[in-house]
């Protein structure tokens, strides 16, 4: 019989590699927490319709990636390919608005597209995010913004790390310079690629958003938003440039900077890092203050931003930690099958002190446990046979040091307590 393997483009998490995914949700949930945004998990799969009308229906995202079915009642689903779009349904469907006038949310978990899978992109990847509904001022796209600076410090990743900022505009000036941009490519078409020869027709501006060295090149002489600016766009960009500064965080404003979803207005940015070759991005966002409305709520105005977290991981893993929380504090080695009761009475009173205990649950040798506590990883091993049972005693080993000593079973809790403090 053929054995059964994991989808292409999925990846399982193994113990090994777990405790680098708890240690990334930590750090999002409490830098979030210390913003004071909170959790919203939304469903795994939407109704299709709220993916073409959030996205757009000429995206690569809506028009190539989506996993879609049809279910028994006729309803088009689709597996969620982005979480903003769940988030605003989720928004509007609970009235979470007329809650509180600004409502602070953040979220993790798994997305899928279908992609061509390569590092660090998967057809099931996971995201976090964190969205803000309510203001259309700029203090609370720098508020947004410092959340994934202080993620990216937390994780170790800033000093690798460039923000770039810019602004697309109100409808109006976007309208303004999306036909700019069409007179200044239309004589140079031929030489596009046919994806942006199609974005020409339906979105010019995410040309701007090209990896191709020759059409860059064409590009450089393009006119620049800013030209087309309203006079609140202008305002709105140079106060979120002044509150960055007041924060200390760096950025480079960068004319080219488009996101890849149609919903987005005004303020753009990305962090980019040096650590992830061609595909850079560490996170991204942008306003997106129209979004509520086209999906059937009240005009609200709302900003935020998604991050690949198996990106991230990648850097992660190139960064020194310092992490050697251990997996494993003590092994317990029991001897005779007589000692398994005290053994597991012991273990769950270390446990209920915060240590992490385990025990060999085969009856193997003690030269086989000792084997396998260094094999795990622990500091420490507690040893009880025949004798210790008859001297209501127990052995301790320490497995990093090499010294034994034997203390009372009564005492055991209280021994650990002291020696970890």
């Amino acid at each position: 019989m053929n054995q059964i393997r994991n989808i292409k483009g999925t990846h399982d998490i193994l113990p090994e590699n777990s405790h680098k995914w708890q240690e990334l949700e930590s750090i999002v949930k409490n830098v979030c927490s210390r913003f004071g945004y909170q959790e919203i998990r939304t469903p795994i799969f939407e109704e299709t319709g709220l993916f073409s009308r959030s996205v757009g229906e000429e995206t690569d995202i809506v028009s190539k990636e989506m996993y879609t079915w049809e279910d028994r009642d006729g309803t088009s689903l689709t597996l969620r390919p982005e979480l903003t779009a769940s988030v605003v349904r989720s928004f509007i469907q609970h009235n979470l608005g007329g809650q509180s006038p600004i409502q602070r949310l953040f979220y993790m978990g798994p997305l899928f597209r279908r992609e061509r899978p390569q590092k660090g992109r998967q057809r099931q990847f996971h995201q976090f995010g964190v969205e803000a509904f309510g203001s259309a001022n700029p203090e609370q796209d720098a508020e947004i913004i410092a959340i994934a600076w202080h993620i990216l410090s937390q994780c170790g990743l800033i000093e690798n790390t460039v923000l770039n900022l810019n602004s697309i505009g109100s409808g109006e000036c976007r309208n303004a310079y999306r036909n700019a941009l069409k007179d200044y490519i239309s004589p140079h078409l031929d030489q596009l690629s046919e994806t942006s020869q199609k974005r020409f027709i339906n979105n010019p501006l995410r040309i701007l958003d090209t990896k191709s060295e020759r059409e860059l090149d064409l590009l450089k002489d393009a006119p620049k938003i800013s030209n087309y600016y309203t006079e609140d766009d202008d305002t709105h960009l140079e106060s979120l440039k002044n509150f960055l500064e007041a924060m200390n965080i760096p950025f480079t404003i960068n004319h080219r900077l488009v996101r890849g979803l149609d919903y987005y207005t005004k303020t753009v940015f990305e962090f980019n890092s040096s650590q992830l070759g061609a595909q850079d991005a560490m996170l991204g966002g942008g306003r997106y203050d129209g979004l509520v409305e086209v999906l059937g709520g009240r005009p609200t105005p709302g900003i935020g931003f998604a991050a690949g977290m198996e990106r991230f991981l990648i850097a992660m893993d190139d960064q020194d930690r310092g992490n050697n929380d251990p997996i494993v504090d003590i092994y317990f080695v029991c001897l005779d099958e007589k000692g398994l009761p005290r053994t597991l009475q012991l273990s769950n009173e270390l446990r209920n002190n915060g240590f992490k205990v385990i025990f060999d649950p085969l009856r193997r040798s003690m030269k086989s446990q000792l084997r396998d506590a260094n094999r795990s990883g622990a500091r420490f091993a507690l040893i009880l046979g025949e004798t210790e049972m008859n001297d209501n005693a127990i052995g301790f080993k320490d497995l990093k040091q090499g010294t034994q000593k034997t203390i009372a079973q009564s005492e055991v809790t209280n021994f650990f307590d002291n020696l970890t403090n």
